[in-house]
C-alpha cells in the first residue's frame, strides 16, 4: 500500500506535539533531579517551551531556573549535561533519530515585564485614557 503524503497541517500539527512531549519529558527528568548535576539537582528549574524544527531533528528548548536566578551557570549546566537528555528524550520518545538539544534562556518574561512598565508609564496611561472617553 503507498504511504500517502501529510498534508502541511498534520505535519505543523506533528511537530507541535513532539515539542510538547520532549518539554514534559524535559520537565520530568528535571523534576526528578535526574541529571547527574549538583547544580541542576539543587535548583528548580521550568522548561517553558520547545520548539521543533519541520523535520523534527533539532529543538530548541527554552528553560527558566525559578525566581531567575543564577541564568547562566543553570544554561551551562543543562548544555555540559546534553548528551544525558538527549540520550534521555530519544529513549522516551521512540523517534527514528533523537532531536539535537539546544538550551536557551526564556527572555519572554523580561520582555513581559518590559512591555508592562511600558503600559505603565504615566503617558501612556494619559492615552490610554482619553480612548475609553471618546
Amino acid at each position: 500500500m503507498a504511504r500517502q503524503a501529510s498534508t502541511k497541517e498534520q505535519q505543523s500539527v506533528r511537530v507541535l506535539k513532539v515539542g510538547e512531549r520532549v518539554r514534559h519529558i524535559l520537565s520530568e527528568l528535571l523534576a526528578r533531579g535526574e541529571a547527574h548535576d549538583d547544580i541542576l539537582r539543587a535548583t528548580s528549574v521550568s522548561v517553558t517551551e520547545v520548539r521543533m524544527t519541520p523535520d523534527l531533528r533539532n529543538a530548541k528548548v527554552y528553560v527558566k531556573p525559578l525566581l531567575g536566578e543564577d541564568e547562566a551557570v543553570v544554561i551551562k549546566a543543562l548544555r555540559t549535561n546534553t548528551a544525558f537528555f538527549q540520550r534521555e528524550v530519544a529513549k522516551r520518545l521512540g523517534l527514528k533519530f533523537a532531536p539535537k538539544l539546544q538550551f536557551k534562556p526564556d527572555e519572554s518574561f523580561d520582555e513581559a515585564s518590559r512591555i508592562d512598565q511600558l503600559l505603565n508609564d504615566p503617558k501612556v496611561a494619559r492615552d490610554l485614557g482619553d480612548e475609553d472617553e471618546a
